[in-house]
């Protein structure tokens, strides 16, 4: 399988657009490089522009590599977690960057390649870890928590109703492969259930087992400040929590901090972005007839205004 066919980059055009990279020598952070389908087109839309881009994903930074080696020095990839993007940039020593796009979530290689344990529709080891050299798989999580932590977790991040009952037959349990998962899950879930009774818990699991919600909260702020002076900031999320964190983020700093009945607005009370998006951005029907997973797919843009 070509692995430039793999994954249709979500939003593509309107993050480009967005972004506001069509020309002049600019630094663009990719902060979810994945396969490297938004990076390889900012590359191609402006020959002076350079992409750093980060995954904690080994496998997505050596297949990007290859994908991208025809831009040479234009593309730089570095290995890690998003919210650490101000080391990764003091280590290139790049003090300020004209753009950040986090395209959030499980990519598409992950979701396809069933070794990965991330789809409920392949039969694989539950693993799920975004970078699986270090940290705890699904399966670990499932047998190591009591029926309290991961009702939690399931309900949680995943807004799972029967979350509760799910984790009641699943907590401490040993499971090797996601079909003797899904197995349990179907037989206790009541019928009907809005598409794939595992769906919902297969996300939490996900979130928690890579920490999404932390380092996203993390990641926000240090995207905000690595920008210049009309700079841009896209975000593409998935789901409502991923959504809530990174609204409340950009109304933050897009709002003034003065207090109320101050005469004047002092510098540093002054927003120091500016939406640009008018709530969330959406992908079209033809784009999602197109590509499914562009369905939920939310996209929220901001400007820096003052550094």
């Amino acid at each position: 399988m070509n692995q430039t066919n793999l994954h249709e980059p979500v939003l593509l055009q309107e993050s480009l657009d967005f972004l506001n990279i069509a020309s002049g020598k600019k630094i663009i952070v990719d902060a979810t490089l994945g396969l490297g389908g938004h990076t390889e087109a900012m590359l191609q839309a402006n020959p002076e522009l350079t992409v750093i881009g980060i995954d904690r994903d080994q496998e997505a930074i050596d297949r990007s590599k290859q994908r991208l080696e025809g831009f040479g020095s234009r593309f730089i990839a570095a290995k890690g977690t998003y919210d650490q993007i101000p080391e990764i940039l003091e280590k290139l020593e790049v003090s300020e960057v004209e753009g950040v796009l986090a395209d959030l979530g499980v990519s598409s290689m992950q979701l396809d390649f069933n070794h990965r344990g991330f789809s409920y529709s392949q039969n694989s080891p539950l693993d799920m870890r975004m970078d699986p050299s270090q940290g705890m798989t699904a399966a670990e999580l499932i047998e190591e928590s009591s029926i309290s932590e991961l009702a939690y977790i399931i309900k949680t991040y995943g807004e799972e109703k029967f979350a509760r009952l799910i984790a009641k037959n699943i907590a401490g349990s040993h499971f090797e492969t996601s079909e003797q998962l899904n197995e349990i899950i179907s037989a206790v879930v009541p019928q009907p259930h809005k598409g794939h009774p595992a769906k919902r818990t297969y996300q939490a699991l996900r979130i928690a087992v890579n920490d999404e919600l932390g380092i996203l909260e993390s990641f926000v702020p240090f995207a905000i400040e690595a920008l210049a002076n009309g700079g841009r900031l896209v975000v593409i999320s998935y789901h409502s929590l991923e959504d809530a964190i990174v609204k409340n983020a950009i109304r933050e700093a897009s709002t003034s901090s003065a207090p109320l009945g101050l005469p004047v607005e002092l510098a540093e009370h002054k927003p120091i972005l500016k939406t640009i998006t008018r709530g969330v951005f959406r992908a079209t029907e033809q784009e999602i007839s197109r590509n499914p997973r562009s369905a939920s797919a939310r996209l929220r843009a901001a400007e820096k205004v003052q550094k």
